[in-house]
């Protein structure tokens, strides 16, 4: 399949996407929000006409001047219609209920109301940030132990444990584009990541092994079609095969997944916002990284082990 014999070419893709991503990540960071950080989120909305960003900050810039209470790097989101998200650093109902009087000085008819408002403390959103981490590993250790169980009878030409490393440069893969695209955000237009974020890349690992897997499996029931002694020289044809028969399923499936994702993205509240957005980029990193990364990955591998043995072979 055209595929494997231009891999080179997707290797490539690949390798400008995580550059990128590492880039974004060493250089800007991971703008955490108050779930890892600590902190006070306040949401509010107006009885009547909005008013613009700036006189709310500017108002909030007031507020701190006037009382003497500072709001630490707060940040100001709009959202839905008629309201705002106003994150800050962990304060109390007292200066909470200060702002939106001061909010509501704006205009004499047009009341500042509260929608919600939570506080995080920064012990728990070091716990917090421990645990997601903690998550994300156990997760990648169950699937990589589910991936060596599945495949633990194929053995030629490629060994049942690289099926496994190549699943988990794939993970690395699937994951950096995503981090590397909120890196992106964050600096550039303040989004910040949180426990949702985190949700979205458990998601997307077992969305991602799933592709994988269902084209791993397609090449391990063609292996069996042939003689074991034939199966070295016919792999690169196998796993051509193997793509073949099921990229129109992946790209399907990963399609109407999309159209989901856009819908919520667009259609929905700002809370769910950049949880869609992180899975669009999740599923379109793990589709392209099942087709156009793992299984020619796998050939690559190969060739790899077989010029290892004529070296080795050479100089005996």
């Amino acid at each position: 399949m055209w595929i494997i014999k231009q891999r080179k070419i997707f290797y490539t893709i690949s390798a400008l996407m995580i550059a990128f991503s590492v880039f974004a990540i060493a250089f800007w960071g991971i703008k955490f929000g108050i779930d890892f950080t600590g902190g006070s989120i306040l949401e509010f909305e107006f009885e009547n006409e909005k008013p613009s960003r700036d006189l709310i900050v500017e108002a909030v810039n007031k507020y701190e001047i006037d009382t003497g209470n500072s709001l630490g790097d707060f940040s100001l989101r709009e959202t839905g219609e008629n309201a705002y998200i106003l994150r800050t650093s962990d304060i109390n109902d007292l200066i909470k209920n200060e702002v939106l009087a001061s909010l509501t000085s704006l205009s004499e008819s047009n009341r500042a109301i509260e929608i919600r408002f939570n506080t995080i403390g920064p012990t728990l959103g070091e716990e917090l940030k421990g645990k997601a981490l903690f998550s994300v590993f156990l997760v990648v250790l169950f699937i990589i132990l589910f991936i060596a169980y599945a495949f633990r009878h194929v053995s030629k030409p490629v060994s049942s444990w690289k099926y496994g490393l190549v699943a988990v440069i794939a993970f690395f893969h699937d994951v950096l584009i995503p981090v590397g695209l909120f890196s992106l955000l964050g600096h550039f237009y303040g989004i910040e990541v949180d426990t949702l974020f985190v949700v979205a890349i458990l998601v997307v690992l077992g969305y991602s092994i799933n592709d994988t897997i269902v084209v791993f499996d397609r090449i391990r029931e063609n292996l069996r079609e042939y003689p074991e002694n034939k199966r070295s020289t016919h792999f690169e044809t196998i796993v051509g095969k193997s793509l073949k028969q099921t990229i129109a399923r992946s790209i399907n499936t990963s399609l109407t997944t999309i159209i989901a994702l856009l819908a919520i993205f667009f259609l929905g509240g700002d809370s769910t916002k950049y949880f869609s957005l992180a899975l669009i980029a999740g599923v379109v990193s793990g589709t392209y990284s099942s087709i156009f990364f793992a299984s020619p990955m796998l050939v690559t591998l190969k060739k790899y082990d077989e010029k290892r043995t004529k070296k080795h072979l050479s100089k005996k």
